[in-house]
């Protein structure tokens, strides 16, 4: 490693704290994913279980168990929960970086090309929002993009070959341990692309891969021996069937299964490279019919695997396809290197470059526009006079740098954009928190009242008020959707259901939306009474009461 590839790896680590990590102790944790994997995380300290994973004291199989290992080593070591969670995906994040560096260093064997690449994806809004939360998806990419660009290190250095595999299925193992068999389908199937199109398919016919797959069982085989000896069937139907099968055959999000969800998705959130992004996609296939560089074979391979997985699955979110933004990044940088910051300035990269500039002061107007009709919500309007600033002074300075072809000063400008924005979101969110977490309703339902009975809970709100009070929780739907994967809690479906189970119950609280306070409103008339006892963002905290009939 030269000099210069060191000191742009430790200057990738210092950005990256200040793009990943600065301020995620402020906002709590959010409503439903964030409280969901780290209340398993405290119930399976509560347990004094490292095998199982908890929820509402019982047994959950959604997710395999390093993410959970992982929160637990974080809630000891740090002393804010909030940031204590998200610090692990921050700090895969920045390995991630890393990755991509080295990956387009051995590709392209250019340290400048390998820097935008890794600065193009630390500064895409999806690769930022993901570093910042509680989610599998962080972890679960990284150890992917690892475990190719161990294959692809040992591929390109015939010394490496053996390290090379061996890394590869060790990484793979654990992107098993993270979330499911994709995290070895997913790289195996990409190499096996690649190779068959190199028709080189013979390279992992060695005795490498023999030990790698024995690696490799011994690293992901043991957690699942444990749950299948364990559990049998019900971790088989609950892990194997409903969270994989099942969501490739049934939306769990209905409004997300179209065709062109994930087309528009990948290219909307590397933003702001969107367009560079996508123009960079058909440069890509221009190489298909060329004898050239096996990196754009490789990333042609790895892109088209990850998006043909999940295209025909009918549940579909943004972060199923997050295992191809790398590459997109490494295409992207290529791309710009090549038409911007060689010494030959291109036009393409001018008209590119026009339009972003267009969309970013859209945003600002857009910004401008609905000001008024949002910031209601907020005490002090000055984060979003700020934010309005940013986007304008960026704006404005992109437009300026670009008619005077200044390339890098709008490439540095594109890489603060989303770090910028998102700080100053920080503190709007937490002003906005009541709407995205259960922290202050269940804060003040504690502070002023006795809780002895299960609260009741509208579905979005379940796991939030059960992280933040740790008491039994009953949820609510009218009509009655439950959960994609069914907790073990009481679940009232219908009018009769909630009315059998409040005539059990002299007082119960509820935290509630508003379509469930006007379930109850209608309820309520069949011998109960009602009282909003306050109102938090877009929660309802409630004390029903079972009036007593005269004898």
């Amino acid at each position: 490693m030269s000099k210069k590839s060191l000191k742009d790896i430790l200057f990738l680590l210092e950005l990256s704290y200040f793009f990943f990590m600065l301020g995620n102790g402020i906002v709590s944790l959010t409503n439903p994913d964030e409280v969901f994997y780290a209340q398993t995380a405290k119930e399976m300290a509560k347990h004094n279980s490292w095998m199982t994973p908890y929820l509402f004291d019982a047994p959950q199989f959604e997710k395999p168990v390093l993410l959970y290992w992982l929160l637990r080593i974080g809630l000891i070591i740090f002393p804010n929960p909030n940031f204590a969670a998200r610090f692990f995906p921050a700090l895969f994040a920045a390995l991630g970086l890393v990755a991509v560096y080295f990956l387009s260093l051995i590709g392209f064997k250019n340290e400048k090309k390998a820097f935008i690449s890794a600065l193009i994806l630390m500064s895409s809004g999806l690769y930022i929002g993901l570093a910042r939360t509680v989610f599998t998806d962080m972890i679960f990419s990284v150890l992917i993009l690892f475990s190719l660009l161990s294959f692809y290190w040992g591929y390109t250095r015939q010394p490496k070959k053996g390290l090379g595999i061996l890394f590869f299925f060790i990484f793979s193992g654990l992107a098993v341990l993270t979330k499911g068999p994709l995290g070895f389908l997913i790289p195996f199937l990409i190499i096996s692309v690649f190779l068959l199109i190199k028709r080189k398919f013979k390279f992992l016919f060695c005795r490498y891969s023999l030990w790698g797959i024995f690696i490799f069982i011994a690293v992901s085989f043991p957690w699942y021996i444990f749950m299948l000896k364990k559990y049998g069937s019900s971790f088989i139907r609950e892990f194997f069937y409903n969270d994989h099968i099942r969501r490739f055959i049934s939306a769990e999000h209905p409004g997300n299964d179209k065709w062109y969800f994930y087309p528009f998705s990948m290219i909307g959130c590397i933003f702001p490279w969107s367009i560079y992004t996508l123009i960079s996609l058909i440069y890509l296939l221009r190489y298909l019919n060329r004898d050239i560089n096996p990196i754009y074979i490789f990333l042609i391979s790895w892109i088209g695997v990850v998006f043909l997985t999940f295209q025909p699955a009918h549940s579909k979110l943004v972060s199923y396809i997050f295992p191809l933004f790398p590459a997109l990044a490494l295409v992207t940088g290529d791309f710009i290197y090549n038409t911007a910051l060689s010494e030959k300035k291109n036009r393409i990269f001018f008209t590119v470059s026009l339009a972003t500039a267009l969309i970013l002061l859209l945003m600002a107007t857009g910004l401008f526009v609905g000001m008024p009709r949002y910031s209601i919500y907020l005490s002090s309007k000055i984060p979003v006079y700020l934010l309005l600033f940013i986007l304008l002074f960026l704006s404005i300075s992109f437009c300026f740098f670009l008619f005077r072809y200044k390339f890098s000063k709008i490439i540095f400008i594109l890489v603060i954009l989303i770090p910028a924005i998102s700080f100053v979101l920080l503190f709007i969110l937490k002003e906005l928190e009541p709407y995205v977490s259960s922290k202050n309703a269940c804060d003040y339902l504690l502070k002023n009242y006795a809780i002895n009975s299960p609260i009741i809970c509208s579905k979005p709100f379940v796991r939030g008020v059960r992280y933040y009070t740790d008491r039994e929780i009953v949820a609510i739907d009218l009509p009655g959707r439950n959960f994609f994967s069914p907790h073990p809690i009481p679940f009232l479906g219908n009018d009769e259901e909630v009315k059998a189970y409040l005539r059990r119950q002299p007082v119960a609280y509820c935290v509630l939306k508003k379509a469930n306070v006007e379930d109850i409103e209608r309820i309520a008339q069949d011998g109960f009474k009602f009282t909003i006892l306050k109102i938090i963002g877009n929660e309802y905290l409630l004390k029903i009461e079972t009036i007593k009939k005269n004898s």
